[in-house]
């Protein structure tokens, strides 16, 4: 992988677009309400994500592998607390 200026920032970018994924998960967590959390949006958005992560192996790009590994742990945990608190 190469590391050159244009690859800081697509690591900015990815640290910023991933990072907005935690107060989502923090609230749920926080307050266990996930009536208005679409499953099929975030059931979609998280096989964009893996398809992301594997694009970014596939053509060796540190910004794009990092975000979206770190994006679908972020999606999982929102989509098992969804499942988890939608029959309470």
């Amino acid at each position: 992988m190469e590391f050159n200026g244009i690859e800081v920032i697509g690591l900015v970018a990815a640290v910023l677009t991933t990072l907005s994924f935690v107060p989502q998960c923090w609230q749920i967590f926080k307050t266990r309400k996930v009536a208005d959390i679409s499953l099929t949006m975030y059931l979609i958005f998280f096989i964009g994500v893996i398809l992301w992560l594997v694009y970014g192996l596939m053509i060796g790009s540190l910004a794009v592998t990092l975000a979206n590994s770190v994006t679908a742990i972020l999606v999982a945990i929102i989509l098992g607390l969804k499942v988890k608190y939608s029959n309470k």
